[in-house]
């Protein structure tokens, strides 16, 4: 299996690397936008129910949007780890800190996930505080925990590869 992981590498490096990229890029650039640019904009929405609604909405499109690239990560992330042999080199520790990066990240990614599908529930149920409670966390806590996460992650991969 290992043979064929390094061979199939070999073949696809370059492939496997930028499918890695971007599905770094579009992660974690998605969450920034929508807490630096989305987000603060959101906040000049008077209406309690439209503000809510979009904000469930655009949560909603980045989640979905993220879930595929998520999955992209973890086989490219796996296939490179292999494939590039850091096993037995002084960097594969780095590669041991970029995978508990990235699976923090994706517990909370899936904690955020549940109680935005929790929120909606409540929302198109018509009980806006329960709503709204359960998404209270995300700018200001949990989507910048997967920034900062994220960016820590990208920086470690940028040394693995080498300037």
């Amino acid at each position: 299996m290992k043979e064929a992981m390094v061979n199939f590498f070999g073949e696809y490096a370059a492939l496997l690397v930028f499918l890695h990229v971007i599905s770094a890029v579009v992660w974690i650039g998605g969450m920034i936008a929508v807490r630096v640019a989305v987000h603060p904009s959101l906040q000049g929405i008077d209406d309690p129910k439209l503000k809510l609604g979009k904000t469930l909405e655009i949560v909603g499109r980045l989640f979905n949007l993220v879930i595929p690239f998520i999955v992209i990560l973890i086989v490219t992330a796996t296939l490179m780890a292999v494939g590039l042999g850091f096993k037995g080199t002084d960097l594969y520790w780095l590669v041991h800190v970029k995978e508990v990066i990235w699976t923090v990240m994706a517990i909370n990614f899936i904690y955020m996930y549940i109680r935005r599908r929790a929120a909606q529930k409540l929302f198109d149920a018509g009980n806006l505080a329960e709503a709204k409670a359960k998404v209270a966390p995300f700018p200001n806590l949990l989507l910048p925990i997967n920034i900062v996460l994220g960016i820590g992650a990208i920086f470690a991969g940028v040394t693995l590869r080498g300037f």
